[in-house]
């Protein structure tokens, strides 16, 4: 009877090392299986958008925005009149920050203060209050919309420290 046992032992115990084996293959090819990119929030998508600005890349730029916001135009041609916009305006972008957007169904609205200047609009570097739209585009959040809000429609999207005095 002890030989028995014994040998039910080291059977067990091999059908223990190939569960082991198998379970660590498993995981393996799990952890490199490749994974789907997660969709972008609207909060990413508008800070990429302003990344790409800020360092001149308007091809990237151009990649955050609807059909609607592009006109229609192709890459190069959007790329190209932006480029051409920034420079004749002597724009800069200084810096942003993003504020938690609100998503209703297939449209999300972002706010953002924008410390930039120009020498048409903002010579003085004043920080702007912008309200951003997006809608889906092909299963993504795209900008579709930008706008300036005036003090009185700041309230809804930025804290009381952030707001124009």
């Amino acid at each position: 009877m002890t030989q028995r046992f014994a040998g039910m032992r080291q059977g067990a115990k091999a059908m223990a090392g190939v569960a082991l084996l198998v379970t660590c293959t498993a995981i393996r090819v799990a952890a490199q299986a490749p994974k789907t990119p997660a969709v972008p929030t609207p909060e990413e998508v508008v800070t990429r958008y302003l990344e790409a600005l800020k360092a001149g890349n308007f091809a990237a730029a151009y990649d955050q925005m609807s059909t609607g916001m592009t006109q229609g135009k192709d890459r190069d041609a959007w790329a190209k009149e932006q480029q051409w916009t920034m420079q004749m305006s002597d724009a800069k972008i200084f810096s942003f920050k993003i504020y938690p957007g609100k998503i209703e169904g297939s449209r999300a609205q972002v706010p953002n203060i924008l410390s930039s200047q120009d020498k048409f609009l903002n010579q003085l570097g004043v920080g702007e209050h912008e309200l951003y739209t997006l809608i889906q585009e092909d299963g993504h959040w795209k900008i579709d919309q930008q706008v300036l809000l005036d003090k009185a429609d700041q309230a809804k999207w930025f804290p009381p420290e952030a707001r124009e005095k």
